[in-house]
C-alpha cells in the first residue's frame, strides 16, 4: 500500500516524533544526547529552521521546528543520517538505527503551538522520569540555547521576565494533553525490572540470565528491551555487558 503524503503546514510549524527501530533506545548516555543536539545545532544553522521545543528521551525524540530554507523532510533526513552515522562508529554497528518514518503533525494555531510546547517539555514527568535536562526547558528559563524562545514567551508578553513567569505557569499547568497520539514508554523501576527479567528468562535469580545458552540469552534480552527495560538498567541488574545486550 503506497504511503500518504505528509499534511502540508501553512505556518511551516510541525511536531516531530522520531522513535527508534523497535522501540530501542538511541541514546544511551549523556554523550548520545550531547551529540544529537549538536547535529541540530548544525543543521538549524544550515539549513535556516526554528526550534520552538525539543525532548530527548531514551528511545525518541520530540522536536517542535518551523521550517526554513529546506523542507521539514530534508531537515529529517539530514539529521538523522548524520547521528546514525556516528552511532554506528561508536557503537560498532550497522544499519537503521531509526524507525522507518518519523511522525509529523501540522501546528496551524496559537492554541495548539502552547499545547505542543508544553506536551514536549513535561514529557519526561509524564513517562515517570525526574530528569528533564534534555528538554527546552532550561532555554526558557535561562534564555538562548538551541531553542528559538522569544517567539514563544512573546505569545504572554512583551516584558520578557513576566513572559517567563507566565510561561512556566502556563506549563506547568495539569492538562491532559496528548500530541500525536504517542503513547510514551514510562521506564520501569528496578523492582519491575527484576520481575521482569525474573519472568521472562524463566530464573530465581537475574545474574542467572548469564548462563542461559547463547540463543535463549539473546531471545530474552530482545524481549526485554521491548518491555522497555533501558540497556543499561538490563546491564546493572543482569551481569550481561553491555555490547551482549545491544546486539540482542
Amino acid at each position: 500500500m503506497p504511503r500518504t503524503a505528509r499534511e502540508k503546514s501553512k505556518t511551516g510549524i510541525y511536531h516531530i516524533m522520531v522513535r527508534g527501530i523497535n522501540r530501542q533506545e538511541i541514546f544511551h548516555d549523556e554523550e548520545d544526547r550531547g551529540v544529537y543536539l549538536k547535529r541540530l545545532s548544525k543543521y538549524k544553522q544550515e539549513c535556516g529552521f526554528k526550534i520552538y521545543a525539543y525532548c530527548l528521551m531514551n528511545n525518541h525524540v520530540h522536536l517542535l521546528i518551523r521550517e526554513g530554507e529546506e523542507g521539514i523532510s530534508d531537515i529529517m533526513k539530514k539529521i538523522g543520517a548524520s547521528y546514525v552515522y556516528w552511532y554506528n562508529r561508536k557503537y560498532n554497528r550497522a544499519g537503521h538505527l531509526f524507525q522507518d518514518r518519523y511522525k509529523s503533525e501540522s501546528v496551524e494555531d496559537d492554541a495548539y503551538l502552547l499545547t505542543v510546547t508544553r506536551y514536549i517539555i513535561q514529557n519526561p514527568i509524564r513517562a515517570g522520569l525526574t530528569v528533564d535536562e534534555w528538554t527546552s526547558r532550561g532555554d526558557y528559563a535561562k534564555g538562548g540555547g538551541l531553542t528559538d524562545v522569544r517567539f514563544i514567551l512573546y505569545m504572554f508578553c512583551d516584558d520578557e521576565e513576566r513572559a517567563k513567569k507566565l510561561f512556566f505557569e502556563y506549563i506547568n499547568e495539569k492538562n491532559d494533553d496528548r500530541c500525536l497520539e504517542i503513547e510514551e514508554q514510562r521506564r520501569l523501576t528496578d523492582e519491575e525490572a527484576k520481575k521482569a527479567i525474573r519472568t521472562t528468562g524463566k530464573v530465581s535469580d537475574c545474574q542467572e540470565i548469564q548462563s542461559l545458552e547463547k540463543v535463549s540469552r539473546d531471545k530474552v534480552l530482545g524481549r526485554l528491551k521491548k518491555k522497555g527495560l533501558s540497556i543499561r538498567q538490563i546491564e546493572r541488574l543482569t551481569g550481561v555487558s553491555r555490547g551482549v545486550i545491544f546486539n540482542a
